[in-house]
């Protein structure tokens, strides 16, 4: 890996026009190629211009820094919004002259050379979804790419066609992604060198698979902007090919090889086929394959609410620059389309769905529990905007198929997309409540909400205020539930706050309860509630209103239950009585801060809860063997097995789970040791009665008679235990 320190290369590479007062970024379109690329469209096509590529002469080119061009309009992302699931951002269908026809799109899809690379990916059909839906809800699982992502067929596609001459030369490309990985392995494949540029910002596991894939990385700058700059210069110094990541056509045509599976792949008529927008390379290939081949079938593009650069440029009838980019789904962060993918588009899209960063947290999830695959934001990007789609028309029986484009996720984001998956399903609702800090308060607030879940709740008591505030979730719920919660609270004189389109807050809920010195008497606990409705009430009624709450933090987090950090106020004097009431709860609890008690407490029931009802048990082998009884279970009589309540047994000794740790990796709770010849001894001692004085060299001696034979698995086999213990013998 090499950091370059690149402070100057932009304003090096700063365009110098003389006579024109420039107000805005510019970016130069050259009258020429200025940059090894395929040349083997050239006596075919007419050239296809790089728009971050400038001419100074005919005779030279001279890269410069790719800035937007002085024509392109600068939007925000908020200028165009509309209801998620609608489709918008319709195009004119307006017919211009490319660098390569129509017919060389599809032509050149039949024939490209992908399948030297990449594989051809399963359509699967999503049956929970189907039937949620009530469409045939099928998946295209570019997933399944050996990079993971469906950018290795534009990558490779581009380098194979390239001259043996160019390619020797070696390629480059600027990418902090899917594209990267696309480039290197291509280059692997191809036998040439590749330089993959990326920002300085790149997380470590994204340019070290890079590395692994054999490429030479090289960190540049604090932004994509600037890595580009970097590589575009370094393509010319070197005269190594540049690889863009969508805007040229033989990117575009790799990626239409997808359309033309999915409709060999499809088995009857096709409604529509979702596919994630950035640049638009993925959409423009497969627009310019199915448009040709089945005109009737939808091409709908999808685009993150704040990532809308295609949706704005379809919607002015031009390519537009955002202002500023949203970051969370990073494979389609995207500030300007390309040009090529944006003429494509123009020309044969059916229009754009916008959705929220909360809906595709919901799609990752729909499909963890579809089929176990966890995708990435961008991934996901199709399945949100299909799923939103099937909802706003009440599609009905029809075949939808999305592109599940990738699955590079970061781990560290998995926390996030938990967090803001059920509200992305419309199952939970961020809000919060004020009420007056008094004595009880806490618990009729928790009355208000009634049959509501809570699924997360932040408090924290502050002496110096005469109001408390709450955050908390609750969900699942329906439209009506939440209003009539919110009238109860209304009616109570509890003013709530609705926070659920609030991104601050759903992503930093954690961070706004601040704790608070001062608070006398505190008692810090964790307690496990258990993930059932009335956990929190009973909570309650054991301990309020006798001592006031002045810390809660509770978070859902599945089956198991769920950690509880309490605060409480509790007098020394009371401490007896609070032990004594924490361990009739009957809920597991660890006191963290206390010097009254001189153990931590971790509750355990006395008996077993659990319900032996239709207990079935494997009596077809009691026949042949010795009946295993576990302890839990009397035997009353030896004709039946009576079954009861299953209780621990008297004897055994009851333990905290802190009452033995050790080291990580240490090999602990290692019973009296044994040497292995010792417990061989007993065992073959036991089994063909050797004699309890045996020596070690006589137990050896047979030990070796029994092993010797190669045929000695065969005979237990063939011969039977019994006859074989004999023979040895």
């Amino acid at each position: 890996m090499e950091v370059v320190n690149t402070s100057t290369i932009l304003n090096q590479a700063q365009l110098h026009i003389t006579g024109l007062n420039l107000k805005t970024k510019l970016l130069c379109l050259p009258k020429t190629y200025g940059i090894n690329t395929s040349t083997n469209y050239l006596s075919k096509r007419k050239p296809f211009i790089p728009a971050a590529i400038y001419v100074e002469t005919e005779a030279q080119a001279v890269l410069k820094q790719p800035v937007p061009p002085a024509r392109l309009l600068e939007c925000s992302s908020e200028s165009l919004q509309y209801e998620a699931g609608k489709v918008g951002a319709v195009p004119d269908h307006q017919v211009t002259d490319g660098p390569v026809s129509a017919m060389e799109y599809v032509t050149g899809i039949f024939s490209a050379k992908v399948y030297d690379v990449a594989i051809e990916t399963p359509l699967e059909k999503a049956n929970k979804l189907s039937q949620r839906l009530g469409v045939h809800f099928w998946l295209k699982r570019e997933t399944f790419q050996p990079v993971f992502s469906f950018k290795i067929r534009g990558a490779y596609n581009m380098m194979a066609n390239l001259p043996k001459k160019q390619l020797e030369k070696g390629v480059i490309c600027s990418s902090a992604g899917n594209h990267a990985q696309g480039v290197a392995l291509s280059a692997k494949k191809l036998g040439c060198n590749a330089v993959i540029v990326m920002p300085v910002t790149t997380p470590e596991i994204k340019w070290k698979a890079v590395e692994r894939l054999g490429a030479a990385v090289v960190l540049v700058g604090d932004s994509y902007d600037e890595a580009e700059a970097y590589a575009v210069k370094r393509a010319k110094e070197e005269g190594r090919t540049f690889v863009p990541p969508f805007d040229h056509p033989d990117v575009i045509i790799g990626q239409g090889t997808v359309g033309m599976e999915i409709v060999r792949q499809v088995k009857g008529p096709l409604h529509s086929i979702f596919v994630p927008v950035g640049g638009g390379g993925l959409i423009a290939g497969i627009a310019a394959f199915v448009k040709r081949v089945l005109p009737e079938v939808k091409i709908i593009g999808v685009e993150p609410c704040d990532a809308n650069a295609m949706a704005l440029s379809l919607h002015h009838g031009e390519r537009v620059v955002l202002d500023r980019v949203g970051g969370f789904a990073d494979g389609v962060a995207v500030k300007v389309v390309g040009e090529e993918t944006f003429r494509i588009c123009r020309e044969l899209l059916d229009g754009i769905v916008l959705v929220s960063r909360d809906a595709i947290c919901a799609s990752i999830k729909d499909m963890f529990e579809e089929n176990r695959s966890i995708l990435e934001p961008a991934g996901a990007l199709a399945l949100a905007g299909a799923e939103a789609y099937c909802r706003y028309y009440n599609l009905k029986d029809a075949n939808v198929v999305a592109i599940a484009s990738g699955a590079n996720m970061n781990f560290d984001r998995l926390g996030l997309v938990t967090e803001l998956a059920d509200v992305g399903r419309q199952q939970e609702a961020v809000l919060a409540t004020i009420f007056p800090e008094e004595l009880g308060r806490f618990k009729q607030f928790c009355g208000l909400v009634g049959p509501m879940n809570i699924t997360e709740f932040r408090y924290r008591y502050n002496s110096a205020k005469e109001d408390a505030l709450v955050l908390y979730r609750v969900g699942p719920h329906t439209k009506l539930e939440l209003e009539a919660m919110l009238e109860r609270m209304d009616s109570s004189q509890l003013r709530t706050i609705t926070l659920t389109d609030n991104d601050l807050v759903k992503d930093h809920l954690r961070h706004l309860m601040g704790a608070r010195s001062g608070v006398q008497n505190e008692l810090l606990c964790r307690f496990v509630f258990p993930e059932k409705p009335g956990a929190l009430m009973k909570f309650l009624d054991a301990f309020s209103p006798c001592w006031n709450i002045s810390l809660f933090h509770y978070r859902a987090q599945g089956e198991a239950g769920a950690n509880v950090l309490v605060g409480i106020q509790v007098p020394s004097e009371e401490m007896i009585e609070f032990q004594t009431r924490a361990d009739n709860l009957g809920y597991c609890y660890t006191v963290e801060n206390s010097l009254n008690l001189k153990t931590k407490q971790l509750c355990l029931p006395k008996t077993y809860d659990i319900k032996t009802n239709n207990v079935t048990t494997g009596t077809k082998y009691l026949s042949k063997r010795k009946p295993f009884i576990p302890s839990a279970i009397y035997v009353e009589t030896e004709a039946q097995a009576v079954l009861k309540q299953p209780v621990p047994p008297t004897p055994l000794l009851q333990c905290s789970s802190e009452s033995l740790q050790y080291e990580a990796g240490q090999v602990g709770a290692v019973d009296d040791p044994v040497s292995a010849m010792e417990y061989n001894r007993h065992i073959f001692r036991k089994e063909f009665n050797f004699k309890e004085d045996s020596t070690d060299g006589q137990y050896a001696e047979q030990v070796d008679k029994i092993r010797g034979s190669t045929m000695f698995l065969l005979e237990i086999l063939n011969l039977g235990y019994a006859q074989l213990k004999q023979k040895v013998m």
